[in-house]
């Protein structure tokens, strides 16, 4: 047990303190309940905290979600908020996969509709989608210049190039574009990796699933959402591919050089970063920001192939089927947003690295059809058990900056979860569960087993108990198609 997590003081069934000591400028508050307190001991993630209550301009507290766990500086389920004209902005507290997200379908149908083609749908999933690392759509080659402009607009370049419906844009964060994003600042190496990638899923965690609504935990939000019990869904999550990886990579680099340039004290070195006024800062927010875009455009053109794959399965339209999109949530961004601190409205720069926004009813960031209820957060589970809708509360924006959970966390290394699984058929056990995969490679799916995460279901307790999000609908697995 480190220093750090002997020093942890419970405040409640569901957060626990990290006083303030040493160089920590601000406490660090850990939303987590006794049984997820235990998996705190198996890496340095509170250690993480420490360190990044260490860094200057951050304000209320360093906060980490109960999907903790260690990650690249900033542990992957932490949120940090930084003064925008005293703090910093850091490549490790957003991420490698920027913009990492998910979003959600809900159809027309229900589980019977579905029950005798979930093979059909899961192996036209496959065919439509690439999927693996390294994976590349052989008929869609951007030259830089679409390129940029895929990086300038977002999921609004998808749309103009006839990927969805303009009604999408609606329900994704941020309408599917952040602002301030630069193509001048994305490397020659970046656009390299990008060109060939967009509209395709990726390695590691990411994921298509065919899901249906088990349990419906708010009649009311559920309503607002448009989500029924045995609805039929579709969740996609993937990010910004190799493009976005490789601008961290690069960022990791010069924010080294900042660091030392403005004399930023370092708990770690992999906590480098720059002010965020800087040039540095400015050039790094402006490359993230075109990194998001391009996620937003991944994810809505592989949404236009899940429509179009559940279409030829069903032979019916789009609008036959009902396929419409409930909301798409990033997980890996740093965010310019204006929240109160002790009383006073603040311009911020909230760093979400692991963590979902999650802001409160009546925000007028929030979709006018959802505005009663709160915004959509899309927590997804492992490929076996199940995935949870929430919606975000006033709570949250007292305490989070308006943040929640993003997934079950890791409690096992890929390379652990490879070990264990060796001689297992994960494709049988997933069977023998009700769900129907296919993946690119018999590793990812070793990697992807669920004994390798945390319960989701308790990590969503946590949060729903502590009030920063309310349940609002379970979704559970028929069918996916893996990285």
């Amino acid at each position: 047990m480190t220093d750090a997590e002997k020093r942890l003081k419970k405040l409640d069934d569901n957060r626990y303190l990290l006083e303030k000591s040493g160089a920590m400028r601000v406490d660090g508050i850990v939303y987590v309940d006794e049984e997820l307190l235990g998996y705190l001991g198996t890496d340095e993630s509170i250690k993480q905290v420490e360190n990044v209550a260490s860094l200057p301009g951050i304000v209320g507290a360093s906060l980490a979600m109960p999907d903790i766990h260690w990650g690249y500086g900033f542990p992957i389920g932490g949120v940090a908020a930084f003064d925008a004209q005293e703090g910093i902005i850091s490549p490790g507290g957003v991420g490698y996969d920027i913009n990492c997200g998910v979003r959600l379908l809900r159809s027309a149908l229900n589980t019977r509709d579905i029950k005798d083609v979930v093979p059909d749908i899961v192996d036209g999933l496959f065919r439509n989608i690439p999927s693996g690392v390294g994976s590349r759509r052989k008929d869609l080659k951007l030259s830089r210049a679409q390129l940029g402009r895929v990086l300038l607009k977002g999921a609004n370049w998808a749309l103009e190039e006839g990927f969805g419906n303009a009604s999408d844009l609606e329900y994704i964060e941020d309408r599917g574009c952040v602002g301030d994003a630069d193509p001048e600042a994305v490397s020659d190496r970046a656009y390299e990796r990008g060109k060939d990638q967009l509209g395709t899923l990726g390695s590691g965690n990411h994921f298509v699933e065919v899901g249906y609504i088990a349990e419906v935990f708010d009649e009311d939000a559920a309503r607002a959402f448009g989500l029924f019990k045995d609805q039929v869904t579709v969740m996609i999550h993937t990010g910004s591919r190799g493009l976005g990886y490789q601008i961290c990579d690069e960022s990791i680099r010069e924010m080294l050089r900042a660091a030392e340039k403005y004399h930023i004290p370092l708990a770690d070195r992999q906590l480098c970063c720059a002010p965020l006024a800087s040039p540095e800062g400015r050039r790094y927010f402006s490359a993230m920001a075109a990194a998001a875009n391009y996620a937003f455009a991944n994810r809505q053109m592989i949404t236009h192939w899940v429509r179009e794959t559940l279409e030829k399965v069903f032979a019916s339209s789009e609008a036959q089927l009902g396929l419409s999109l409930v909301y798409d949530v990033c997980h890996n961004i740093a965010k310019r947003e204006r929240h109160k601190v002790h009383g006073k409205e603040l311009e911020l720069c909230v760093h979400r690295k692991g963590a979902t926004r999650a802001f409160a009813p009546g925000s007028p960031l929030v979709p006018e059809r959802y505005r009663s209820a709160g915004q959509p957060v899309l927590v997804p589970g492992d490929m076996g058990r199940a995935s949870y809708v929430l919606a975000g509360t006033p709570k949250a924006m007292e305490e989070t900056f308006g943040s929640t959970c993003h997934g079950a966390g890791r409690v096992m290394s890929r390379n652990q979860a490879v070990r264990m699984t060796r001689g297992r058929s994960i494709p049988k056990e997933m069977e023998e569960r009700g769900v129907c995969v296919r993946a690119a490679g018999k590793a990812t799916l070793g990697e992807e087993v669920p004994e390798a995460y945390k319960d989701v279901s308790k990590v969503v307790g946590v949060v729903h108990r502590a009030g920063i999000s309310k349940l609002v609908a379970k979704i559970v697995p028929m069918g996916a198609i893996k990285g």
